[in-house]
């Protein structure tokens, strides 16, 4: 029998591994921690590549002839060439529900624990500063103003939590109409520009792309109130970090939550690492222990939809392939 190829890039977990594993038809490659000529090496006979963070550029789908789709482990995308898969007619899908409602719960951490100042309370009360209270005040985030920059799958799931705190949520979105925003409770608006001046948070939920890089930046931060917070679970990038700093330690703001940087991992010396009124996370807010599970199982599912010759629609990127 004739058996698909799939190359598995950088470990799955179980739950897609056994997917694959319950297949006659198919059987895998694994390699960890791959270079590009690697991945090269390995291409040749290989039909489908299920990939976490590793590139896959355009020289390793070149070099794969039979390669019939490529499938990540999340959803960020901006690690794998899609236009040379869309060239060869090939699917790129991504495990598009999976890390969604983990993305939106961490996007909330973030905006309570700044709201709350988790950070200096915390360090405060285990160095004997137990009236830190009063002199520096938590706030309540009802009643106060966000604006989501992205109405997909983890921006729509962020909108409905923030509402059930009670707070007043706008929605920056061009590739989804008016209509749909108020439906889920929210308010549309069209400039970024025109409306940071009122908002006590702003929240990064689009795709990075030429015009998304350093969206936030000196101009937007200068704009912001001084009590506003930035955050960014989205893509590193997106969030000029020489403007967050400056913003920051000069007052233009009041706070960041993080979770993912321009260059990844960051230097422990990063300058953003000396500041109190940031809170990071290690590009982890899509991972936790049940998305693991979803993520590899339907990266998986995704990769054997596409070789059974019914892929999910939904899940692909380049649509305009199917």
């Amino acid at each position: 029998m004739n058996k698909f190829h799939v190359l598995i890039v950088d470990k799955l977990n179980d739950a897609g591994q056994s997917q694959f594993d319950a297949r006659d038809d198919v059987k895998t490659t694994v390699l960890q921690f791959a270079t590009e000529e690697e991945l090269i090496a390995h291409a040749g006979d290989i039909d489908a590549i299920a990939v976490q963070t590793t590139k896959i550029p355009r020289a390793v789908i070149e070099a794969a002839p039979n390669l019939k789709v490529v499938s990540r482990h999340g959803v960020g995308y901006d690690s794998v060439d899609v236009a040379a898969l869309t060239e060869r007619g090939i699917p790129l899908c991504v495990a598009a529900t999976s890390n969604a409602v983990s993305v939106a719960e961490h996007t909330m951490y973030f905006i309570l624990a700044l709201a709350k100042r988790s950070v200096e309370f915390d360090h405060a009360t285990r160095n004997d500063n137990f009236w830190i209270k009063r002199q520096m005040g938590a706030q309540d985030i009802a009643d106060k103003s966000l604006l989501l920059v992205g109405f997909g799958r983890i921006g729509t799931r962020v909108a409905k939590r923030a509402l059930a705190f009670d707070m007043k949520v706008s929605v920056i979105d061009p590739f989804v109409d008016d209509e749909t925003i108020k439906a889920a409770g929210c308010t549309p608006v069209k400039y970024l520009d025109a409306v940071l001046p009122q908002m006590d948070f702003v929240s990064l939920h689009c795709p990075k792309s030429p015009e998304t890089v350093n969206l936030m930046g000196k101009a937007q931060f200068a704009a912001m109130k001084p009590t506003a917070h930035v955050i960014n679970t989205a893509r590193g990038g997106m969030v000029d970090e020489d403007a967050l700093y400056d913003a920051l330690t000069s007052g233009a703001i009041a706070g960041a939550g993080i979770d993912v940087f321009a260059s990844e991992p960051p230097k422990p010396e990063h300058p953003l690492f000396q500041l109190d009124n940031i809170i990071v996370s290690p590009h982890s807010a899509g991972v936790t222990e049940q998305s693991i599970l979803r993520m590899a199982s339907q990266t998986a599912e995704n990769v054997l939809n596409v070789l059974d010759g019914k892929p999910n629609p939904d899940t692909v990127i380049n649509k305009e392939v199917l």
